[in-house]
């Protein structure tokens, strides 16, 4: 049986990663460290075989996989089942914003209640579903094969616990840093893990945010 080897990313720096600001599904383009960060990455993966480059339709993550599919003559594919979760009413606050006005709401989604979707959102449950059934249709492509996956914080979240058999409730113990890479292995028998947040490309400046959202 061969299996399809994933590059798994999260986008680079934008403005309101910065801020600690919720994005979800607003649309927020990357900020000037963060095509720093994209461009690093993408002289990282020149040497890589990358049979296709897949992204978010989200400005942030396709000009980041856009450096990477430059390097080896591709265009970027995206597809909306690997967008981040959407958080409705949520977004465009910061973290202290939504402790203040949504003190009840705020606490279901920091206890990471499974079935908890902020108003107009998505739940936990909604995101496992929606992430691993895009991953596993674009996967299945490319047996024997390796792709360039580009998404967002809670994309890269729930593929971890997908490739570590984590309960979506479990404490997050691992980072989830803008553009660094993740490997991961997908066969019929679902992810597996094969190496997470490689940061060496941006160790020449002043590195990247972890995701604390997720």
């Amino acid at each position: 049986m061969q299996v399809t080897r994933i590059l798994a990313v999260r986008h680079g720096e934008t403005a309101w990663n910065r801020d600690t600001r919720i994005q979800g599904h607003t649309d927020i383009e990357l900020n000037p460290h963060g095509r720093w960060q994209a461009q690093q990455l993408a002289q990282a993966l020149r040497e890589e075989p990358i049979a296709a480059c897949y992204a978010s339709d989200l400005s942030r993550a396709h000009e980041t996989a856009q450096a990477v599919a430059s390097q080896h003559g591709q265009t970027v594919q995206t597809h909306t089942g690997l967008r981040e979760r959407c958080f409705g009413r949520f977004e465009g606050h910061t973290w202290a914003e939504l402790e203040a006005r949504f003190p009840d709401e705020t606490l279901l989604w920091r206890r990471r209640a499974p079935d908890f979707a902020p108003p107009g959102g998505e739940s936990l449950l909604q995101l496992q579903a929606r992430v691993v059934a895009a991953v596993t249709e674009l996967a299945s492509r490319h047996p024997g094969e390796q792709v360039l996956m580009v998404a967002h914080g809670g994309v890269l979240d729930i593929l971890y616990r997908a490739a570590t058999r984590l309960d979506l409730q479990a404490p997050r113990s691992w980072a989830m840093t803008n553009t660094a890479v993740n490997r991961l292995l997908w066969s019929p028998e679902g992810l597996s893990l094969v190496g997470w947040a490689d940061t060496t490309h941006l160790q020449t400046g002043d590195g990247a945010l972890d995701e604390k959202t997720a």
